[in-house]
């Protein structure tokens, strides 16, 4: 008899615990089913916008305020909007793009686009991502060049060949790549795209 009081006892423990389990199951499942689709309305009901927003920082192309804007200069290029960036920084950019790049030591000298010390670095000082909207989107895929970016394209080394690599991307080899060929774990193959995070 007191064996099957334990059994018995034991049975509805099991039972309270599966009870329980089961209860805790539906309750989740009915939270989940009642939330809405109407995340962006409740972002935007939350989110405060009043007030006066300043901007802080800007990096349109990688790497390139980076190396083109002088130290004491980096506050007011990174507060300047780029309609106005050329007029103010372009001059800046060619001086530095010159002491810096042996590809660009003459009168005349062009990079692989073409473009000569000048034109390169007023490109460049707009510092924005154009995005071609009807063609392929690459930093540079051996054809197009510049007309957006994907996550894959390697933009560093791309920036070092039309910075160094002279005419036919020949020029100066050491100072041409990175050396960093892809990204440290895979995209993904659909949305968000990004690779995981480690």
């Amino acid at each position: 008899m007191k064996i099957l009081n334990k059994v018995h006892a034991l049975n509805t423990k099991d039972m309270t615990n599966h009870l329980k389990l089961v209860l805790s199951t539906l309750l989740m499942t009915a939270l989940i089913m009642s939330c809405s689709n109407d995340d962006d309305n409740n972002m935007q009901n939350q989110i405060d916008f009043s007030g006066t927003f300043a901007q802080q920082d800007q990096m349109g192309r990688p790497a390139v305020n980076t190396v083109f804007v002088s130290s004491s200069s980096k506050d007011m290029f990174n507060t300047t909007i780029p309609s106005q960036q050329n007029a103010a920084f372009q001059t800046m950019f060619q001086t530095n793009l010159e002491g810096l790049s042996p590809a660009y030591a003459n009168p005349g000298d062009t990079n692989a686009l073409g473009l000569d010390a000048a034109t390169f670095t007023g490109l460049l000082a707009t510092d924005v991502l154009n995005v071609s909207l009807d063609g392929t989107t690459t930093f540079y895929d051996g054809t197009n060049v510049l007309t957006g970016r994907a996550l894959a394209d390697d933009v560093i080394t791309v920036e070092l060949l039309l910075i160094f690599g002279g005419e036919d991307f020949s020029e100066n080899p050491g100072l041409s790549n990175d050396n960093v060929d892809a990204n440290d774990k895979p995209f993904l193959t659909s949305f968000p795209y990004l690779a995981s995070p480690w």
